[in-house]
């Protein structure tokens, strides 16, 4: 992996503790957009149809509305050592439209000339001030949510009246199942790989005993937990179970998860925003101690558009 220390750009740090765990930088851009300074066209995200993080902001913006509020850059899939790249002639990539750079890291050092940390998406700057106002992305989401509602359609992902529900659930999934797969594909020692692949598939079958008489993670309304546990499971069979070694179930084989991922993927905002090349090339490309051969493999193809009934259970997706 690589990153920057003190302004210095590196190409190798060591992701993993003694243990042989891995380990998530925290991130570092965590400031809140102004209620009065959210405004159309002054905020531009910086995101990676490949990244789970940043696939949940591009979800969230199109529910919302947002595309003509907030503008998209998009990143080549394959990160080499010099980080992120934009590669305009690759399909379903473009310019950086805002800066003119050729890499994501040229803005990060632009918002801090003695940065410390990875360059990660997704990315909100503000063209404005020419700067990063968030990289985490639950905060992003929240961000569109609540800051720019006023700015687009009505739907509501996080209602005062569940926020704390949605919280509640953003915080359950994130260790053992949004980052759980991270921290069993990268474990550098077994017993680090067993305690995360444990947590993962525990966590897993109790997602799916909740969704067998709920149609969403917090009840009949679909939020930004739904959100972000969707990223996830549309990632899962296709990456997670053989490139991470996640291989104890497939989506597919849960009676509840494989339905709710279905059902998400056809909801409006959610498979439009899926681009599973830009996600297999990446991780199969991206992570040699991992793939060191670099092969995309051709399955397995699940099939998102097979019908489901989750529209039995009580509660509809949004609408605008």
């Amino acid at each position: 992996m690589h990153q920057f220390i003190d302004g210095e750009w590196v190409t190798e740090y060591e992701a993993t503790n003694e243990e042989g765990a891995f380990e998530r930088q925290v991130t570092t851009f965590r400031e809140r957009v102004d209620p009065e300074a959210a405004e159309a066209g002054r905020y531009h995200l910086y995101v990676s149809y490949a990244c789970p993080w940043a696939h949940r902001t591009l979800i969230t913006r199109k529910l919302l509305g947002l595309e003509d509020v907030i503008s998209v850059d998009v990143v080549d899939p394959f990160r080499a050592e010099d980080g992120w790249q934009f590669t305009p002639e690759r399909e379903g990539c473009t310019t950086d439209s805002i800066n003119g750079s050729d890499y994501l890291r040229e803005a990060y050092v632009e918002a801090d000339s003695n940065y410390t940390g990875r360059v990660t998406v997704p990315v909100l700057w503000d063209t404005e001030e020419g700067t990063i106002v968030n990289n985490e992305s639950r905060e992003i989401m929240r961000n569109l949510t609540t800051v720019f509602a006023a700015l687009g359609n009505g739907v509501d992902l996080a209602p005062e009246a569940l926020r704390e529900d949605i919280d509640d659930a953003l915080d359950r999934i994130y260790e053992p199942i949004n980052n759980g797969v991270y921290r069993t594909g990268f474990a550098d020692t077994q017993s680090a790989y067993d305690e995360a692949v444990t947590e993962l598939f525990e966590e897993l079958g109790y997602w799916d005993s909740v969704l067998a008489d709920q149609r969403y993670l917090v009840g009949d309304q679909l939020t930004e937990a739904d959100i972000a546990m969707y990223t996830t499971l549309v990632r899962f069979d296709e990456v997670y179970h053989t490139h991470f070694m996640c291989n104890h179930k497939l989506i597919r084989e849960y009676d509840n998860l494989w339905p709710y991922l279905r059902d998400l993927y056809t909801t409006p905002g959610f498979g439009e925003t899926t681009e599973m090349g830009h996600i297999k090339e990446h991780y199969y490309t991206t992570h040699p101690d991992v793939s060191p051969k670099r092969i995309v493999p051709m399955g397995p193809a699940p099939d998102f558009e097979a019908p489901h009934d989750r529209d039995k259970l009580p509660g509809d997706p949004p609408s605008n």
